[in-house]
């Protein structure tokens, strides 16, 4: 009898485990299922996810889930279904902070989850690590937060016309990437448009019979995207640009054109440009 009541025992403690562990799915040995944020998508309606940073990777679980990049722009996902009621599945995006995400996607006809803040959902993990070709967008950020609050200034750099200043008041470093802090103040009554804002390395003025050569140079990154300078007002940027060096007989040249106005101004930097520098050191970008 004692033998019959330990093997029941035993039997029920098995059947205990067994419905435990079916209730508690594990993806791999380490995370459960309910650590990742689970998003509702359906078939006739298209869910944004918005991320912090711009998207660098993106991986989805199934064919039966659409994935795309909104056009225009580096930092929304849009996700809907490819057939309807499709089996549980996954989504994983890497963003440019060296961010990665896990959203678990169930099917829902009605679609509530149309726009999705990815700041409020638990980045899986903050250890991703890009190839040398790619920039790593929250350091080039604090670098650039930093070259914007440094103290330290360049002199000589700048233009007044029109009521209209620009200046380039401060050059900085980090690793392969410089930050100018730039300058604009408008004195007069009238806000100013910037139509274009243009980087490029021009050779010196020649005469007319000599062909010259213009190399434009895109920003990696900018502290504000702001394109007005309200009138009486003052407005500091930061510019971060691939690493250069200005050949003998060259310019470095920031132009702005107004939008719908004749108020355009340049500034030329030469090629004294590395006596300028300031660096900006590892030990401010790991303790700001």
């Amino acid at each position: 009898m004692k033998r019959a009541e330990y093997l029941f025992l035993i039997s029920w403690m098995l059947i205990c485990i067994s419905v435990y562990s079916q209730s508690n799915p594990k993806k791999g040995n380490i995370f459960y299922e309910d650590q990742y944020s689970n998003l509702q998508i359906g078939f006739s309606k298209t869910t944004s996810i918005v991320f912090p940073y711009a998207i660098k990777s993106i991986d989805k679980g199934s064919a039966d889930v659409l994935v795309q990049k909104a056009k225009g722009v580096e930092n929304i996902l849009l996700v809907k279904a490819a057939k309807q009621y499709f089996i549980q599945t996954n989504l994983t995006a890497v963003t440019s902070d060296g961010r990665l995400y896990v959203f678990v996607l169930n099917y829902n006809d009605e679609c509530p989850d149309l726009n999705i803040n990815a700041e409020n959902a638990v980045a899986a993990s903050m250890d991703v690590l890009f190839s040398l070709e790619n920039d790593n967008k929250k350091k080039t950020e604090k670098c650039a937060l930093l070259a914007l609050s440094k103290k330290k200034k360049t002199s000589g750099l700048r233009k007044s016309k029109y009521q209209i200043r620009l200046e380039v008041n401060g050059i900085f470093i980090h690793q392969d990437v410089l930050y100018l802090r730039v300058v604009f103040e408008n004195k007069s009554k009238i806000n100013y448009d910037i139509d274009q804002f243009r980087f490029f390395i021009r050779d010196q003025k020649k005469s007319k019979r000599t062909a010259s050569q213009e190399i434009e140079l895109q920003p990696l990154y900018t502290t504000s995207s702001s394109s007005v300078i309200p009138y009486k007002s003052e407005i500091i940027k930061v510019y971060a640009l691939e690493k250069f060096t200005i050949p003998e007989n060259k310019y470095l040249t920031l132009q702005m054109i107004e939008k719908n106005g004749g108020r355009h101004l340049e500034v030329d930097i030469n090629n004294n440009l590395t006596d300028k520098v300031f660096p900006i050191t590892e030990f401010n970008i790991d303790t700001f």
